[in-house]
């Protein structure tokens, strides 16, 4: 996979998430794909990172955007580093929170979505 098709790969499927069309995002990942969120959840599988998705397509916590910051790419190993600060509402308040996806795509596919962010409080995992 050449720079420019991986770039443009991870371009689209950002802006799916900003026109919150959640079936555009879940069509970027193949049927088997793993989607680990900030918290450590792991989803396997379209239908699971769907539903893992869905509060944030529905409106659960107000309009989320995604603005890039950063981006690294290895077009050989087919993987995105991709920085960012989301935009949302919290209680009824604008606030915002940086993180980075580390994205692993096959072919056209995206087949591993590793989310990371900024927390007030840490993740332990035993």
């Amino acid at each position: 996979m050449d720079r420019a098709h991986l770039l443009d790969l991870t371009n689209r499927f950002v802006d799916a998430f900003n026109r919150n069309d959640l079936n555009a995002v879940i069509a970027f990942f193949a049927d088997d794909g793993v989607y680990e969120e900030f918290n450590g959840r792991r989803n396997v599988g379209k239908a699971a990172i769907r539903a893992a998705f869905e509060p944030q397509f529905t409106g659960a916590y107000g309009e989320m955007k995604f603005l890039d910051e950063d981006m690294f790419a290895d077009p050989e190993a087919g993987k995105v580093m991709a920085s960012w600060r989301c935009t949302l509402s919290v209680k009824g308040e604008p606030t915002s929170w940086r993180g980075l996806d580390l994205m692993h795509f096959k072919g056209d596919k995206l087949v591993q979505k590793l989310t990371y962010a900024k927390a007030k409080v840490p993740l332990f995992q035993s």
